[in-house]
């Protein structure tokens, strides 16, 4: 959820948070020419089916991708999963589907 106001933008987490967090959106890239795109998948389903076509579309180009799973939509990646991606990633796309 977001929320703008006076030009500030409050991302809410959803896991049970007691106050907002505070942080710096990181800067989208120009283009994703020469960078390494991950695919998450979190576990629902069809989510890979979507993430398939977006692989396709994205190899055709040229890109780089790499391909994660989460073990289960129901909880929140495991640290490793998520620095394998850090490590290895520019950019990731997340697919929520049902």
């Amino acid at each position: 959820m977001t929320h703008d106001s006076a030009m500030t933008q409050v991302l809410v987490d959803p896991t049970s948070e007691l106050a907002p967090a505070s942080i710096d959106r990181t800067a989208r890239p120009e283009g994703l020419e020469g960078l390494t795109v991950g695919l998450l998948d979190i576990s629902k389903p069809r989510g890979d089916i979507f993430l398939d076509r977006v692989e396709e579309l994205l190899t055709e180009r040229g890109m780089n991708v790499k391909r994660y799973m989460k073990p289960t939509f129901s909880k929140p990646a495991p640290v490793d999963l998520r620095h394998e991606i850090a490590e290895h990633c520019h950019v990731v796309i997340e697919a929520l589907a049902d």
